[in-house]
């Protein structure tokens, strides 16, 4: 008799194989027809994630459906090594992204970021020379800066941002510290007096489209608030993967013990004289 364990692993094991094959079939897509930086960086990993997924599910449905216990160990061997490599990248999430970051801009609505508010691992291994570079094509590939919504009249005190995001706020706009006259969405004048503050990005604000504030700190600290947001919520997703993976873990061994005993049974059942 077929056992239910070894139906809903074989099941969620087919669904597993269909998610693999099309993150292959992605990238195979992104390396035909080729795509923005950004896009391009996705190559490599939908192409090993999915040829990953595809052997492990395989192994899963031999092993349940086929009821192969060589297979099924093997698959249940990953699967506890996923649950061990998941719980300690969610541990590894709440530590990295643990600071609280960002000063409230008193009566804009937004935030501005620095990156010495975040932590060294982000700031070591997002932010720097070789990775921004990578960043930055992405941002200008997204138009980030390009659909600022904005309400009101061409004075700075009147013109209210109807919203920003970290990034936009820290790449779309010089600092509000650096005192520039707004003019539009994307072209701030510097007063004849010059920055209110001497920083960095002050000088580094520039109004072409392709400069504005990519290569500002603060733009930099939107990037790695965004992160941390996007972090926090993948922290949440990996919980609940976590326990599915678990259930699934469980349901594996069910699985096991079923090939065993339908086994000894079909060796035990002789034929009639």
């Amino acid at each position: 008799m077929f056992r239910i364990s070894n139906t809903v692993v074989g099941a969620l094991n087919i669904l597993t194989l269909l998610l693999g094959v099309a993150a292959v079939a992605s990238s195979a897509y992104i390396h035909i027809r080729g795509g923005s930086d950004c896009q391009k960086v996705l190559q490599v990993p939908l192409l090993v994630g999915g040829v990953f997924v595809v052997l492990v599910s395989a192994l899963g449905i031999v092993g349940a459906l086929c009821r192969v216990n060589v297979a099924l160990y093997a698959y249940l061997f990953v699967t506890l090594a996923l649950i061990v490599g998941l719980a300690f990248f969610t541990v590894f999430t709440l530590f990295v992204t643990n600071r609280k970051v960002g000063q409230q801009v008193s009566g804009k609505g937004y935030g501005e970021y620095r990156v010495a508010d975040f932590s060294h691992w982000l700031q070591r291994y997002v932010v720097n020379n070789k990775n921004w570079d990578e960043v930055k094509s992405c941002l200008m590939d997204a138009h980030v800066c390009q659909n600022l919504a904005l309400n009101g009249g061409r004075n700075n005190d009147s013109l209210i941002f109807k919203h920003l995001s970290t990034t936009q706020s820290g790449c779309c706009k010089p600092p509000v510290y650096c005192g520039f006259i707004m003019k539009n969405a994307t072209f701030w004048e510097v007063p004849k007096k010059g920055p209110a503050v001497n920083s960095s990005d002050c000088t580094t604000w520039n109004n072409g489209e392709d400069k504005l504030c990519y290569e500002c700190n603060s733009c930099k600290g939107g990037v790695l608030a965004n992160i941390r947001n996007q972090w926090r919520r993948l922290t949440v997703f990996n919980a609940c993967v976590l326990v599915l993976v678990t259930a699934i873990y469980s349901l594996g061994c069910y699985a096991i013990k079923n090939n065993r005993t339908d086994s000894r049974w079909n060796h035990r059942k002789t034929p009639c004289p």
